[in-house]
């Protein structure tokens, strides 16, 4: 399997604090079954200040340390990037880097609020041939209402990430139930830890895998954990990947989110 959404890189963000937690995450995620993890720490301007530069010499680093301690894993680049007007930009320079050096960038919107005009920083990315990875939608409360958004970026052809954690109930009742309705959708490209440490958010790709196969079958969680994941370390065209499982949402329900999404817009202000 490849992980390909980990904050493994330590003392960097939220995720682990010091080398002996990363070294213990990244043995908890070779002992599942994980042969290749991208280390993806926030870069968020004022919060996480990571760089491209600064991340490359530190998952370098933390590889000599897996390697030393006879981990069999391997490390490779990519960053969490929060939504930024200047993300193409930031991609081009080399300050925000895709998974792996690839076409294909992790995106995190904020999780309670949908920002204006999110669509077009999507498409933005996707007009100037990267592909954008929604991360964890499925924990995302203003999700839950905005089904038409989520319609639209799959079609114009970004991606989607769910949480393994998600799956087995981690992150309580309602972003379980958002990851199986988004997966018995075909709505879901891609599922990884973003393991953050080893007790609270641990990586837990085998036991998401185990429940993948009883959600959507075996073939489909091996698409989900390691086909599309591989396609994106390949840096393949999205087109050379398997289709998703696409079930197309329905029109009445589509205009019903719309109609309830504009309203509570509406009332907050």
């Amino acid at each position: 399997m490849f992980d390909l959404h980990c904050h493994i890189i330590p003392g960097v963000d939220d995720g682990s604090p010091d080398l002996e937690t990363s070294l213990a995450m990244a043995q908890m995620s070779a002992s599942e079954g994980v042969r290749v993890i991208a280390c993806t720490p926030h870069i968020l301007p004022g919060v996480y200040d990571n760089t491209g530069p600064d991340i490359r010499h530190r998952v370098q680093t933390l590889q000599s340390q897996l390697d030393a301690a006879a981990i069999d894993c391997r490390l490779v680049v990519g960053c969490d990037a929060h939504i930024a007007p200047d993300l193409v930009g930031k991609l081009r320079s080399g300050l925000v880097l895709g998974i792996h050096d690839s076409r294909y960038v992790l995106v995190e919107p904020p999780h309670h609020f949908l920002p204006p005009n999110v669509d077009r920083l999507f498409f933005d990315l996707l007009a100037a041939g990267y592909v954008p990875v929604l991360t964890h939608p499925e924990r995302m409360s203003w999700a839950d209402h905005n089904d038409d958004l989520l319609y639209r970026l799959i079609q114009a052809g970004a991606w989607m990430q769910v949480t393994a954690g998600s799956i087995l109930g981690g992150f309580g009742q309602r972003a379980k139930r958002r990851a199986e309705q988004m997966l018995s959708q075909g709505w879901v490209h891609i599922v990884a830890s973003d393991a953050h440490n080893t007790e609270h958010r641990p990586p837990t790709m085998g036991q998401a895998f185990r429940a993948l196969c009883d959600l959507v079958g075996f073939d489909e969680a091996e698409n989900l954990v390691k086909v599309r994941p591989g396609a994106i370390l390949e840096n393949r065209a999205p087109d050379s990947a398997p289709a998703l499982p696409y079930r197309e949402p329905n029109a009445y329900d589509l205009k019903a989110e719309t109609f309830f999404a504009r309203a509570v817009r509406h009332f907050r202000g």
